[in-house]
């Protein structure tokens, strides 16, 4: 196959090649003026092509961010100015494959290049944007988008892969990050304090190399990810990156406590899984004197044959092509018993990228958010097709979506100024509008998606289908956290 003809570098797909600002845009409706503050997406966008085969996930990193004051809105993007793209820049051609082919075995500081495409957060008056498979934290200017350096104001996080799905509490202003990498102890927790000072690093010990991609966070404790979906331990002695699912082992899941850096880490053990994003977790009383930890996310639903049995080479070739049948779900750990109880919240619609009110992050949350994933008869062809809200009190759920030629990417909840309740604000993310050929900025009523967009804003230039998102109000912009 010819690289123009590999689906994510083609149509919506395709990367951009220059960092532009447009301070007018075109708007269908009217923008909300009490919607204040910046809506920003990473997302993979190529520099330069590499020969081989390429896949979705290589792209570098470019922020797109579009900022909201008193009813009007403005659009700009960047690359983030990893290491590894100055390199590429200063030798005009790319230096590094993608993940389909061999790491640079002269390269072993930088086997595959970290592109820092995946997440975006706001900490200490910077967007820290992250990379899924672990690597440095890179800053950038949350006004200008420009790349200020690398997340290093201690030793400890020189080198160390932190994983995308780092967490920043917007309570306390803390920096909550897992790191996991392929030598002992394989895994490590850790926390930043919004001065940049390092309140806790420890290892988290697993069996071999690990591949967690998100944590949930509690007021008092991190929930670090042990699926049985790793490396194939042979091919990896062997230099290459072969995948296996383990369905004869559970899921386990680390409490760690946040502040008590003596405290010790329990493991709990559930059905094996594996699962891309946490909605959130949750302390809340067992009814026996004891602390049960709730944490809800998306994980995939195994695939089983005509008999009933589980189908693991089906469910890599799935987690592989892109392809994506999860279900909403929620354990239980209780610290008291060391039990697990765990359940299907909604096996019916299937959906990913789950956001909530980040000002419940860590606490008992109503109200989840989540894209929904159409299917595709092409291969590694992702889609994000539409939006679902679920309310956990009464159990119910709600969707909305424009047909199969919407791409929408996550759309973060962006509470309205002086807001009143958990989803009193609104949802806003970008969406590729296939029939015009346009990409635009839904503005949406989080509390009913059933009205549809509030707004549409037009983009001049596309932008490309993307991860994730991050919304920052105008009052955490002020204060700097």
């Amino acid at each position: 196959m010819e690289q123009s003809d590999v689906i994510v570098l083609s149509g919506a797909f395709a990367p951009v090649t220059t960092e532009r600002s447009f301070d007018e845009l075109e708007v269908e409706g009217q923008i909300p003026t009490d919607l204040n503050g910046v809506y920003v997406r990473n997302g993979p966008n190529r520099k330069f092509a590499a020969p081989g085969r390429y896949h979705w996930f290589d792209g570098d990193g470019m922020l797109h961010a579009v900022y909201f004051e008193n009813g009007r809105a403005r659009y700009r993007n960047n690359w983030v100015m990893t290491d590894q793209l100055r390199e590429e820049i200063e030798a005009d051609r790319a230096l590094w494959q993608g993940i389909k082919e061999p790491e640079r075995r002269d390269r072993q500081d930088m086997p595959r290049k970290c592109t820092s495409n995946t997440d975006v957060k706001f900490f200490a008056g910077n967007l820290i944007s992250t990379w899924y498979l672990g690597g440095a934290v890179y800053k950038s200017d949350p006004y200008s988008l420009s790349t200020k350096g690398k997340l290093n104001g201690d030793s400890r996080l020189s080198g160390l892969p932190i994983s995308a799905h780092s967490k920043v509490d917007e309570i306390t202003g803390e920096f909550l990050f897992f790191a996991y990498g392929k030598t002992p102890p394989y895994m490590w927790f850790g926390s930043v304090d919004r001065s940049g000072n390092v309140t806790q690093f420890r290892d988290v010990e697993t069996p071999g190399p690990r591949l967690p991609h998100d944590m949930g966070i509690t007021e008092n404790y991190a929930i670090l990810h042990d699926f049985p979906l790793y490396y194939d331990e042979r091919a990896l002695m062997a230099g290459r990156h072969k995948l296996s699912f383990h369905n004869d082992k559970p899921t386990r899941f680390a409490v760690v406590p946040r502040r008590d850096k003596n405290a010790p880490i329990r493991w709990f053990e559930a059905k094996p899984t594996f699962m891309y994003h946490v909605s959130n977790a949750w302390e809340e009383d067992d009814g026996q004197g004891g602390i049960e930890i709730v944490m809800t996310g998306t994980p995939f639903r195994m695939p089983r044959d005509l008999s009933g049995n589980p189908e693991p080479d089906k469910f890599i070739a799935m987690i592989a092509l892109l392809e994506n049948d999860t279900m909403f779900y929620e354990w239980r750990l209780n610290l008291r018993t060391g039990l697990t109880r765990e359940r299907a919240l909604d096996d019916i619609i299937v959906s990913e990228f789950p956001v909530i009110n980040g000002k419940m992050m860590g606490k008992k949350s109503r109200y989840s958010w989540q894209l929904l994933m159409g299917r595709s008869e092409q291969k590694e062809d992702p889609r994000f097709s539409g939006l679902a809200r679920y309310d956990l009190q009464r159990g119910t759920s709600q969707t909305y979506h424009e047909g199969p030629n919407r791409w929408w990417s996550e759309a973060p909840f962006a509470a309205r100024d002086n807001a009143k309740a958990e989803d009193d604000g609104y949802l806003v993310g970008f969406v590729w509008d296939g029939d015009q050929q346009k990409s635009k900025v839904y503005v949406m009523d989080a509390a009913d998606l059933s009205k549809g967009p509030v707004c549409k804003i037009t983009i001049p230039e596309r932008v490309p289908n993307g991860f994730h998102a991050a919304w920052v109000g105008a009052d955490r912009l002020a204060r700097g956290w």
